[in-house]
């Protein structure tokens, strides 16, 4: 028996990156899973390739908007008959320095971050506190949200504001057994850390006390942990999974 057996998770940006590797572990532990993502045929694609047939369902969702991303938990629960787990992972950056920066793009980072989890907040709360085992919400921060970084004044907002949100959320459902919780990653190998020059990864890398980058697979087994019955006594929680940089 796995530590999800038989139990049902909506990971939204679930076609790539963070969400897909989330996917996979959920996936290897008995859970059913629901990918949601802008980008449909890709979406579909990685939840045919998770390998677990009918168990996993993949669908387009814009996060920003409200009606999708209930759509993507009522699918979840007419196919499986309950929501049990939700991770708010669907994220974009445009960087720029504030001088550069446009309103377009503070307002992009800021609504799919800020509003895109709040959607999956109240859609999934709303589901779980009307189930008897209630359920485990995880949201997806950044260090970034802890001590901000060069160029990134709108997704260092957006991610330090998922912080206060996760808390302020925990707060009003813990009565009902809705358990909701943080993560903050840090320098993670994905196809975006892969991109960057030599020299910025080389800086980066000399923050961090355990010396390399992380792997998707070890974020989402931080996840794996907070979305079962091992975690049943943390809520409201932020947890750096960043290999000890900026401690």
């Amino acid at each position: 028996m796995g530590l999800l057996e038989g139990r049902t998770a909506v990971i939204t940006g679930g076609a790539q990156g963070l969400g897909f590797a989330i996917a996979e572990a959920f996936a290897a532990q008995g859970a059913n899973v629901v990918l949601g993502d802008l980008d449909e045929a890709a979406v579909v694609r990685a939840a045919e390739s998770l390998g677990i047939g009918e168990r996993a369902v993949g669908m387009a969702c814009n996060v920003v908007e409200l009606a999708q991303v209930e759509a993507l938990c009522e699918r979840a629960v007419s196919a499986f008959g309950s929501l049990d787990i939700m991770v708010n992972n669907a994220g974009i950056t445009r960087d720029a320095t504030m001088r550069k920066m446009t309103e377009e793009q503070f307002d992009q980072v800021i609504a799919v971050h800020l509003r895109g989890t709040w959607n999956g907040l109240k859609t999934a709360s709303g589901i779980m506190r009307e189930q008897p085992g209630g359920g485990s919400i995880v949201n997806v921060s950044s260090i970034s949200g802890k001590v901000g970084m060069l160029g990134q004044t709108n997704y260092s907002a957006a991610k330090a504001g998922i912080v206060g949100m996760t808390k302020a959320a925990a707060k009003e459902v813990g009565f009902k057994n809705v358990r909701v919780n943080a993560i903050q990653p840090g320098f993670i190998n994905t196809a975006m850390t892969a991109a960057m020059r030599q020299d910025v990864i080389d800086a980066k890398l000399a923050e961090i006390p355990m010396g390399r980058a992380g792997e998707p697979a070890e974020v989402a087994s931080v996840v794996v942990f907070l979305a079962s019955d091992m975690s049943s006594y943390l809520t409201g929680t932020v947890t750096e999974i960043s290999g000890g940089r900026h401690i």
